[in-house]
């Protein structure tokens, strides 16, 4: 198959195996304008990356294709990526009605909730599920290149930094119904941003560091280094997760004791609004704190600290999350007024605590 066809491909695949397999249906948090009722999702990422991935492993293992077939037709991938991702933004934005001025609508998008086959496929979801497992395509088949080119003497950070980029798209698509709960899925529109977004540059760019040195050999960086990445990737997961699974589980079950030992502590005059125990207590955006320190700890591991394109993966999410952190913080400036001012009192970090 020419290079440029297999996003198609492959992304046709992983929605008709969305559609088809069988699932559950959930409530998320935002409200059906028509109804008054919770949203409700079809889940089913988990099962859906699964069997994308084993039949990768049997079409490699048969020899119908390479196993780093993505690497060798990388940038050919990467443009058929880039079309379908332009093609979806104009064919999503351009018969909604208009919100503002053409750029705009066509980068933020002019529906917040487009949904397709009878409701049963939500756009977002399903953009970060093609996102996520084309992701993990991508690390796996880089990965594989390595080991192809350096069979005698793989880097172990190379290995070490595919592991956690994949134990990153796992633990996205297991904790798939918390993503319901966060800004991407509740807030904003679908346009180039997440279209784009989504279809290219998640599934592409997160992967850049095994982009810049699968082809190199094994560096043979110091074991303290590889270990640093390591706890650097682990430090933020847990301030990550932990942070967006306390918010889930006060939206979901406001009076239930986090993890057995973080009593829920809420401001709001009529009704809990703002979560200030807990992760929440430590900075108003510590996730964001949490997302950097994962993709600094999975620079880290790959051992080759001297490479610049690597970096570009936590230095985007610096570029992301600042100005997002200021977005929000006016946001909930305006929804919750003087609830708001007096959660920043108690929390006043921003992302990092002590320093930001």
């Amino acid at each position: 198959m020419p290079g440029y066809l297999w996003p198609a491909a492959i992304y046709a695949l992983i929605l008709g195996l969305h559609l088809a397999v069988p699932t559950r249906w959930v409530d998320g948090y935002i409200l059906d304008p028509l109804t008054g009722a919770r949203r409700r999702y079809r889940i089913n990422g988990l099962a859906v990356g699964a069997i994308v991935l084993a039949l990768w492993e049997i079409a490699c293992r048969r020899g119908w294709m390479a196993w780093d077939a993505l690497w060798t037709a990388r940038w050919e991938s990467l443009a058929g990526a880039c079309v379908i991702g332009l093609v979806f933004t104009l064919a999503v934005v351009l018969p909604a009605p208009r919100r503002g001025g053409l750029l705009s609508d066509l980068y933020l998008g002019r529906v917040a909730d487009p949904r397709w086959f009878g409701g049963r496929v939500d756009a977002k979801m399903a953009l970060y599920l093609v996102g996520a497992v084309m992701l993990e395509l991508n690390v796996l088949s880089f990965a594989a290149h390595h080991r192809i080119v350096h069979p005698a003497d793989p880097s172990p950070g190379v290995m070490l930094s595919a592991a956690m980029l994949s134990f990153f798209v796992i633990d996205y698509l297991y904790f798939e119904r918390v993503h319901l709960y966060t800004w991407d899925l509740v807030a904003e529109r679908v346009g180039f941003k997440l279209g784009w977004g989504c279809t290219v540059f998640y599934p592409y760019f997160y992967g850049i560091g095994l982009w810049a040195v699968a082809d190199e050999p094994n560096p043979h960086a110091p074991g303290w280094l590889l270990a640093a990445g390591v706890l650097v990737f682990l430090a933020g997961w847990m301030l990550a997760r932990g942070a967006n699974m306390q918010k889930y589980r006060f939206k979901v079950a406001p009076q239930e004791t986090f993890l057995g030992l973080i009593e829920p502590v809420a401001l709001g005059a009529d009704s809990p609004h703002v979560l200030c125990s807990g992760f929440w207590g430590w900075s108003r955006h510590i996730n964001y704190l949490g997302e950097i320190l994962m993709a600094t700890g999975i620079t880290l591991a790959l051992g080759f600290p001297q490479a610049l394109l690597p970096w570009l993966y936590p230095l985007y999410y610096v570029a992301l999350l600042v100005p997002r952190q200021i977005a929000d913080d006016a946001r909930c400036a305006a929804r919750y007024g003087a609830t708001w001012q007096e959660y920043c009192r108690r929390v006043p970090y921003r992302i990092v605590p002590g320093i930001y």
